[in-house]
């Protein structure tokens, strides 16, 4: 397995690989990885001939400071579990290598930044959406894995392959959960132990509202309700939000009978989490 840690190394491997007539699958990652990210190398590596695993901590997409120095990094442990589950080479470039100090263009994201992290994050999503691109332009795969979990953050990024022509297939990967439910997510780690036990209210009012479409309740505020109610009940410090949108547009519905996606942002403690449902068409 090689790492590479500039971008001309990175094109002159993938032009190499796709030159053979090679598949090459991607998984952009902050590191920190955990099964979650092990699903979507499995996916990659399971639908390609060859699979790239990036490990970039992406300072543009931090509002805070503070969360992009916690931010966990385990590169030695990473790296391992990448060489474990057979990709070929990891990207790991350094702050500078990917944005060098005469850089200054960036990439706007489209509607489907609006709400939600948009407006909780502000600056976040042009970030991703900077970020990503470059990294499609560097390691040029076929098809590229995220996890659903960040629902968001995958229409954000589907929007803009659409809009500005990437060819690229992206591929939703459905969320990993705990036993309990709880949403892998890096960020679990620095749960108390009661506010890990608390956390899983999320899960659980989400299934709870899942399970009430199935059985034809459809309005909006009755969903978001179920959903508030559940979590307000645990040791929440703050609720940012919990919102039923469409699945592509994310813009809100008032009613799920075509599909919808539930998606929840809640503060425990200092630790930031957020979940989703897709609620299929009835």
């Amino acid at each position: 397995m090689l790492v590479l840690r500039t971008p001309r190394e990175m094109q002159e491997w993938s032009l190499t690989q796709r030159s053979k007539g090679l598949t090459v699958g991607f998984v952009p990652t902050m590191g920190a990885l955990h099964q979650g990210h092990s699903t979507l190398m499995h996916h990659s590596t399971e639908n390609n001939d060859v699979s790239v695993l990036s490990i970039f901590v992406n300072p543009t997409q931090f509002n805070v400071v503070e969360d992009f120095a916690k931010y966990p990094r385990t590169f030695d442990a990473d790296i391992e579990i990448a060489r474990q589950l057979n990709i070929d080479a990891v990207y790991a470039p350094t702050v500078d290598a990917m944005y060098p100090p005469e850089s200054s263009v960036t990439v706007s994201p489209g509607s489907a930044a609006n709400g939600m992290e948009g407006s909780m994050r502000p600056g976040h999503f042009e970030g991703v959406t900077t970020v990503v691109a470059k990294l499609f332009n560097t390691v040029l795969p076929h098809h590229a894995y995220f996890g659903k979990k960040d629902y968001q953050q995958l229409a954000v990024i589907r929007q803009m392959v659409s809009d500005l022509n990437f060819s690229v297939e992206i591929i939703g990967v459905e969320t990993v959960r705990e036993e309990d439910g709880l949403a892998l997510s890096s960020r679990n780690v620095r749960l108390s132990g009661e506010h890990r036990i608390a956390a899983t209210a999320i899960s659980r009012g989400l299934f709870a509202a899942q399970t009430s479409h199935e059985n034809g309740q459809h309005e909006t505020n009755t969903l978001k309700e179920m959903v508030t109610t559940a979590i307000s009940q645990s040791s929440v410090d703050r609720i940012e939000y919990v919102e039923v949108c469409d699945p592509q547009s994310l813009q809100p519905v008032e009613m799920t009978e075509r599909g919808a996606v539930i998606c929840v942002a809640a503060w425990y403690g200092d630790v930031r989490l957020i979940d989703n449902i897709e609620l299929q068409p009835i």
